[in-house]
């Protein structure tokens, strides 16, 4: 097994995490497509899914990056929806942008460069939010995940696709040698990064809640009906909740 990498400590881990992401911006999505064996297409599509935009709808694509999944909202809500793709990541807001003008040229998308735990979006005014891969990077999952039921509509859903802990031990032990030994190897060389983005990711994986743990964190902070689906054998899981009717 490889060196452990050390996870940068909490005072640090925004500045570190960000000028990670901003090396790593331009071979994002190709290293995504390398790493997952394009899975992650598939995935994004059934998080979709289960997010159930209906047209009309306000989305938030939190830690959205490069707008996958922004993108897909958009042809759920249609033009009288408002997607809006929320990341802290000027250098992945950026390509996100490029993306949206070039692949769907009409109005309703757009960007925000905002924090997850702090996002710059009014209470109660967005119905539906998804966010992929992104909150185990965040520093305070928990303000995060308050923030996000804070800006929801009574009534509203929230969707987390996120890499998770595989069910059976066999496919957990394979699957943590292929994160840790040779994932980095074929990021590096993909991205030419030297940051150390694609030793962190791993690390930041195996540190993130497993299903169970992290569908607590989710009634803790306030969200009811939560469920998770796990995907390709708990590599990935998708985790929901909604926002109770009533609630401020």
């Amino acid at each position: 097994m490889p060196k452990t990498f050390s996870l940068p400590n909490p005072q640090e881990k925004q500045i570190v995490v960000q000028n990670m992401f901003t090396s790593a911006a331009k071979a994002y999505d190709l290293n995504n497509s390398v790493l997952s064996f394009g899975m992650h297409h598939l995935w994004k599509r059934i998080a979709i899914s289960i997010l159930d935009p209906k047209p009309g709808q306000t989305v938030v694509d939190l830690c959205g990056g490069t707008a996958d999944l922004g993108l897909l909202a958009k042809e759920r809500v249609g033009p009288k929806g408002i997607v809006a793709t929320v990341d802290l990541n000027f250098a992945m807001l950026r390509i996100g942008l490029d993306k949206i003008r070039s692949e769907q040229g009409r109005s309703g998308m757009g960007a925000v460069q905002s924090n997850a735990e702090v996002m710059a979006i009014r209470t109660s005014s967005v119905d539906r939010l998804v966010v992929g891969f992104g909150l185990r990077n965040v520093t305070n999952l928990d303000v995060a995940l308050k923030d996000i039921y804070r800006i929801l509509k009574p009534g509203g859903r929230f969707v987390c696709l996120e890499f998770s802990t595989p069910v059976n031990p066999i496919w957990d032990k394979l699957y943590r040698f292929y994160s840790f030994a040779i994932l980095p190897l074929i990021g590096r060389v993909v991205s030419g990064d030297k940051t150390g983005i694609y030793e962190y990711l791993p690390a930041s994986i195996a540190k993130f809640p497993a299903q169970e743990r992290f569908k607590g964190l989710i009634e803790a902070a306030g969200f009811r009906n939560v469920a998770y689906r796990n995907l390709s054998g708990g590599i990935v899981a998708i985790h929901s909740g909604e926002k109770p009717h009533g609630a401020v």
